[in-house]
């Protein structure tokens, strides 16, 4: 499994460049209230040292993959990188389940 060393791993951090319009550092920056924007950039954007920092942050494969599942919106190719790396489904992912539901109600 792709990361499963996350826990005896060197400390990592989220790289600033892919939050870019965020200010982490301020005092009111809240990690885990902002849990879905960070877990949904690393996808997006991150390297190998972000997916560290986020298994690190959010409880391991398992926190993690809870997060993925719960995400409201993530393009096309995330959700299937998603997908393979937390051996989900699509129709577990609420982002794939409400664009479903969004195309049907438009369809009909």
């Amino acid at each position: 499994m792709f990361f499963d060393d996350w826990h005896i791993h060197k400390k990592e951090t989220v790289s600033n460049t892919i939050l870019w319009e965020y200010d982490t550092t301020a005092p009111a920056w809240d990690w885990q209230r902002m849990k879905s924007v960070v877990v949904e950039r690393v996808l997006e954007y991150g390297m190998e040292s972000d997916y560290y920092a986020m298994y690190q942050l959010y409880g391991g494969y398992e926190g993690v993959r809870k997060i993925v599942k719960e995400l409201p919106y993530l393009e096309a190719r995330e959700a299937a990188w998603a997908c393979a790396l937390f051996n989900l489904d699509k129709e577990d992912l609420w982002s794939y389940r409400r664009m479903s539901l969004r195309r049907k109600h438009l369809n009909s």
